[in-house]
């Protein structure tokens, strides 16, 4: 988990291996063809001013019908700042008022809408983290979640943002516990959490990252119970909120079940974590039904497997998978259950090195970024 810290992604941490889950394949995987077969084009890219150092770099996270791109850099001294690339190549880096200078600190961008609204968190020169809105012409707006806490770690993380500029997210409070909230366009915020939610730190509910917020207000992720064990939810626009479980799911921690995006039809993707720290992907219907999956290629051991990160409006889902080498491979899954695999280019081919997609667009566009051999990353962007 080179590239997250430890607080501001605990969600990510739960993504990456460390505390993945996985075991044999439990379903049929597909035709599969790799990237170069069918001659995708990639673009790579580095917004001025990242970092060329070991856990340093580019990251990109989102991108949208426009083909924008929002993400973040780590600087050489540590210190993350969000960047837009527009569909023309142009990066415009910003950091939001008030953010810390220190290691550790700065801005994070995850959530973009076509609009170009930009939605993520901060942390401040006391380790607190605050939401933010960046606004089509640069201005910024913040604002904390009501219980969120004010210590170091502690505070508000903001994720999504739709086509109505609803901003969904989480917030941890002064126990370290997770909640989820919504913030309206016009600024009010309500909070929630899931039932059986745990109420120590590092539990509690959590709303997945970018595209974790749908149109019509749906909203997904997953909840830490009191066991330590994760497990998927949806809350419809009215509040009602639906938990679920892959079947495959492990009980005991950290294994469970995480969502994490839903597309515009309510279809939800994201990863089971059964008993032997490794991962499994998932694609749950609107109507709950739950198909699990593994890419070609991924591996079975602990920390190995597939992780499926964002689907998009034709329900392809984009990912990535470990190997049994412990390096990070892109995939993308049509509806039908092929396979495309693919690599970066210039990604290393050592531990922890490799190709992670985060986000694909509806036409399958494919961002995310890359860690070459000097454990670097670098932003990408996969177009079919």
């Amino acid at each position: 988990m080179t590239n997250r810290r430890a607080f501001a992604q605990l969600y990510a941490a739960v993504r990456r291996k460390g505390v993945l889950t996985i075991c044999v394949a439990l379903c049929a995987l597909g035709l599969s063809l790799s990237g170069s077969a069918i001659g995708a084009t990639f673009t790579t890219f580095d917004a001025p001013g990242a970092g060329t150092g070991s856990g340093q770099g580019t990251f990109g996270v989102g991108i949208v019908a426009t083909g924008t791109i929002a993400g973040y850099y780590i600087d050489a001294n540590g210190v993350y700042h969000g960047f837009l690339r527009a569909k023309d190549g142009s990066i415009t880096a910003f950091d939001a008022p008030g953010a810390g200078t220190g290691s550790g600190q700065g801005t994070l961008a995850y959530g973009l809408n076509s609009a170009g609204a930009i939605t993520g968190f901060y942390t401040d020169d006391n380790g607190v983290n605050h939401g933010y809105l960046r606004a089509s012409s640069g201005a910024f707006t913040t604002f904390d979640a009501p219980g969120a806490g004010t210590g170091s770690g502690e505070g508000t993380l903001a994720g999504n943002i739709n086509p109505a500029g609803t901003i969904a997210g989480y917030y941890a409070d002064g126990n370290g516990a997770f909640h989820g909230f919504v913030r309206a366009s016009g600024g009010t915020i309500t909070t929630f959490t899931a039932s059986g939610s745990g109420t120590s730190s590092g539990q509690g509910t959590l709303t997945a990252l970018f595209a974790g917020l749908s149109p019509t207000g749906a909203i997904t992720g997953y909840y830490v119970d009191a066991n330590g064990v994760g497990h998927g939810y949806v809350r419809g626009s009215d509040g009602t909120i639906t938990i679920f479980d892959a079947q495959g799911a492990g009980t005991t921690a950290p294994a469970g079940t995480f969502a994490a995006s839903i597309n515009p039809d309510g279809w939800i993707a994201g990863f089971l974590a059964p008993e032997n720290d490794s991962a499994i992907g998932f694609l749950r219907s609107p109507a709950g039904a739950i198909t699990e999956f593994n890419a070609p290629g991924a591996g079975t051991a602990p920390q190995t497997g597939t992780v499926g990160e964002n689907v998009n409006p034709a329900d392809q889902i984009a990912g990535y998978y470990i190997d049994a080498n412990l390096v990070d491979h892109g995939f993308t899954r049509n509806k039908g259950g092929s396979f495309i695999t693919f690599d970066a280019p210039g990604a290393g081919t050592g531990s922890g090195q490799g190709t992670v997609p985060q986000s694909n667009d509806p036409v399958n566009g494919i961002t995310g970024y890359y860690t070459d051999a000097n454990g670097t990353a670098h932003g990408f962007l996969r177009t079919p």
